[in-house]
């Protein structure tokens, strides 16, 4: 049977002959983790600082100018193996690997595996392997230049983009065994690559290739679901396919729409006399998925269907958790996951520039209903299609759309981010002349792999991309778009109205972490994005008096603005039939576009995507001159309810009412007009519409004279922690509890509450320690817009 020993114990680091480096560290062989990568180890060592705290990143640059060594001793048996192969699953980057003073293999891309036949050059007891990792940033130079965004050339090594900085990251360049290595030792043959071809009909449909050592006949057998298939294996066989049906299967199904069955495949491979020797284990789902971008009269479409239904994505971008993965675990998965699920999320974008997610996220995915759509890693550059580039990108292409096949919540492949894009609208063409720029990869090395290897999953050539080259790439009305008029242009963002795209794979607005994190740094990356956050908080917010307003303010305004975006594409479900906001989470302390902070705190953007992405959202639209209410329907089930639709005055009085029906069909938006004796407000600033406990306001808050904030606050104890009881006295408006400022661990299970007189809404707060009463109910913790009047 096939064995694996890990190698992952008694590794040590050292810089390498030549590289300058800070005089603490020359010299020095320090202890390391694999996997790990330089900056991890350095950091345990304590050689460097926190990079992620205060300046530290800006100090700290010569890590990727340096070459690096790490070196172990490990024990081998000799157990009569026919073979032993060095697994390598991941080096991070510009690797050669050397045994026992023998260099067996070289390595030159982040984003796959690499395996070295080493049954030779093993000896008996203890056995030295080194492996030296070259300076990424002298590695990338040595191309001609390509364009690309930001100041390093990521696009000329395969290694993750966003390692070299971005607008919402650190420049921390590392190297490292960032992924697991071991050595497998086996006889007469292995499973080499194993894919499941998944339908919803129950049918399975398993391509195994197969790597000998051997030449004596096999037996393969698939089983799932109590079915069984056997196939014999003719020596020598490379490929081999076996297909089964599971009769009446439980259908896998995007969370909100059903459960999420799995079923446990085990394919093994075995002599035929039935000795094992190898076995292979993945869980499956059976469902259907189809990307329907039909032409229509409003252009062509962008729609996700899966088991004949078509889903309404409301989705967030996903960027590597950590600058260094290798830090991530199944249980930091799960845990950032069931954020994005527990804000209505159903879709999460694998973003271009960070890496092949793991098989732990696809399968905490798979287990909670989270619909996934994995980029091609390129981004927003120029990717030369000539070698050692070409045949690296096609070795990791074929193993990482093996790799995922089996996972249900895999979704799509798109090709790129934003280099289509780019090459149309950034300037590229005059610096390329003739050369080659990625195109090659997009629209036929990639499309031909998926189809090969997972022709059951659909294949979009980028993002955004309209579907057709004659088209403008972001084009609204066709495909998908990126939507970033609003911000990089102007950040006011009402323009979110300005267009009804068929499905907006990212849009964002930028706002700082929470206050207990900004304590570890105050970073801002993107070009201009001090000055856009003040732009947007002169249009919509009043006047702040200091820093703890500004932090409130510029928090709230983000969630204003992605609110407001999500609500007005919701509106028009049916046209549109995605959102993807920028972004879920964020890797380190930094003012960005997240939801979630770099310490995985809650940022007020994050409760607003719970409200705008619940399965039944009531929202105030514009249409036209007046304002109607849209009632969206995600769920399975007919929404029928009554609701009340009030025009009040500031001090609460209700001046105009109207009773509505809501009868909306399941996967529908429906638009309930308003009477103008309701719509129609006297005075603009002093009035407002309020129905189910969501407001209109018909100008900015900037412009509205909220009363002085009165209220009655009690803090209670509560069996999940402390309650705090806040009754209105007057109308408040984004009530929110901060108290993060008082224990860095304390959390809060709602904020931005809208209150009128005489109503009552209750915050409950967990933390490690007692929190102080008065501290609870006042400025800075306790805070709504009407503090500043």
């Amino acid at each position: 049977m096939t064995r694996r020993q890990p190698i992952d114990q008694g590794w040590s680091l050292a810089v390498g002959n030549g590289s300058a480096v800070p005089t603490n560290v020359a010299g020095r062989r320090v202890p390391a983790t694999v996997p790990g990568c330089v900056h991890t180890d350095l950091l345990a060592a304590g050689l460097i600082p926190d990079p992620y705290h205060g300046d530290n990143e800006a100090q700290l640059g010569w890590i990727g100018e340096s070459d690096w060594s790490y070196r172990t001793t490990f024990s081998w048996t000799d157990e009569g193996d026919d073979r032993v192969d060095l697994v390598c699953d991941g080096l991070d980057t510009v690797a050669t690997v050397i045994l026992n003073g023998v260099e067996i293999g070289q390595a030159a891309n982040m984003h796959r595996s690499h395996r070295f036949d080493v049954r030779d050059l093993l000896r008996p007891g203890d056995n030295s392997l080194t492996v030296d990792f070259a300076s990424p940033l002298r590695y990338a130079r040595g191309f001609p230049d390509l364009p690309h965004g930001y100041d390093k050339p990521y696009n000329q090594i395969r290694k993750m983009a966003c390692n070299f900085g971005w607008d919402w990251g650190p420049a921390l360049v590392t190297s490292g065994i960032w992924r697991p290595i071991a050595l497998q030792s086996w006889s007469v043959a292995r499973l080499d690559n194993v894919r499941p071809l998944v339908s919803r009909n129950g049918r399975v449909e398993v391509r195994a290739d197969v790597a000998w050592a051997g030449h004596e006949p096999l037996l393969l057998t698939a089983t799932v679901g109590g079915v069984a298939v056997q196939v014999a294996v003719a020596p020598g066989t490379p490929h081999v396919e076996a297909g089964l049906t599971v009769p009446d299967p439980a259908i896998w199904w995007p969370r909100g729409y059903g459960d999420q069955p799995l079923y446990d495949l085990e394919v093994t491979l075995a002599t035929s006399d039935g000795r094992a020797l190898d076995r292979w284990q993945r869980r499956i789902g059976f469902r259907s998925v189809v990307l329907d971008t039909t032409p229509d009269e409003d252009g062509s479409a962008y729609t996700l269907v899966v088991n004949d239904l078509p889903v309404f994505v409301k989705g967030v971008n996903w960027i590597p958790d950590d600058c260094f993965p290798s830090r991530l675990t199944r249980e930091r998965y799960a845990h950032r996951l069931r954020q994005a699920c527990e804000a209505g999320v159903n879709y999460l974008r694998v973003w271009g520039g960070g890496i092949y997610e793991s098989d732990d996220f696809y399968d905490v995915a798979d287990e909670l209903g989270l619909l996934v759509g994995q980029d091609f890693l390129f981004a927003c550059a120029a990717y030369s299609e000539e070698e050692p580039l070409h045949g690296e990108v096609a070795a990791e292409a074929r193993e990482q759309v093996v790799r995922l096949a089996s996972h249900p919540s895999l979704v799509t492949w798109t090709g790129n981010n934003e280099c289509v894009w780019g090459f149309h609208d950034w300037g590229w063409r005059e610096q390329l002349a003739d050369r080659t720029w990625g195109a090659g990869y997009y629209f036929d090395l990639l499309p031909k792999t998926v189809a090969e290897l997972d022709p059951t999953r659909p294949y979009w050539p980028g993002s955004p991309y309209a579907g057709d080259p004659d088209i403008y790439p972001n084009e609204p009305g066709h495909g998908s778009t990126h939507q970033w008029d609003v911000w990089w242009k102007d950040p006011d963002y009402a323009g979110y109205r300005a267009s009804v795209p068929r499905f907006v794979a990212e849009f964002g607005f930028q706002g700082p972490a929470n206050w207990s994190t900004m304590q570890h740094g105050y970073h801002q990356k993107a070009a201009d994005g001090d000055a856009k956050i003040a732009a947007a908080l002169e249009a919509y917010m009043p006047p702040h008096r200091d820093e703890d307003d500004w932090h409130y303010l510029a928090q709230l305004n983000q969630a204003r603005a992605i609110s407001l975006g999500i609500e007005h594409f919701r509106s028009h479900r049916g046209r549109c039939m995605g959102t993807v906001v920028w972004q879920l989470n964020d890797c380190w302390p930094v003012v960005s576009w997240a939801a979630i902070d770099g310490e995985g705190r809650h940022k007020p953007l994050w409760y607003a995507l719970r409200h705008s992405y619940a399965p039944r959202l009531l929202t105030f639209q514009p249409r036209g001159d007046t304002v109607a209410l849209i009632a969206v329907n995600d769920g399975i089930d007919t929404w029928q309810e009554e609701v009340v639709v009030r025009r009040i005055a500031l001090d609460g009085t209700e001046l105009a009412a109207i009773r509505l029906e809501i009868d909306a069909p399941a996967n529908s938006a429906l638009t309930l007009e308003l009477p103008a004796a309701v719509a129609t407000p006297g005075d603009e600033r002093t009035e407002l519409l309020v129905a189910g406990g969501v407001w209109w306001t018909y100008v900015s808050d900037r412009d509205i004279a909220y009363p002085k904030a009165g209220y009655d606050a009690v803090v209670e104890s509560a069996p999940d922690g402390t309650r705090v009881v806040v009754t209105a006295r007057t109308l408040l408006r984004d009530l929110t509890l901060f108290p993060d400022r008082l224990d860095p661990s304390a959390s809060v299970d709602t904020a931005m509450v809208n209150l009128l007189p005489g109503e009552t809404a209750s915050f409950t707060i967990r933390s490690d320690r007692p929190l102080e009463a008065a501290e609870l109910t006042t400025r800075p913790v306790l805070r709504c817009l009407n503090d500043l009047r």
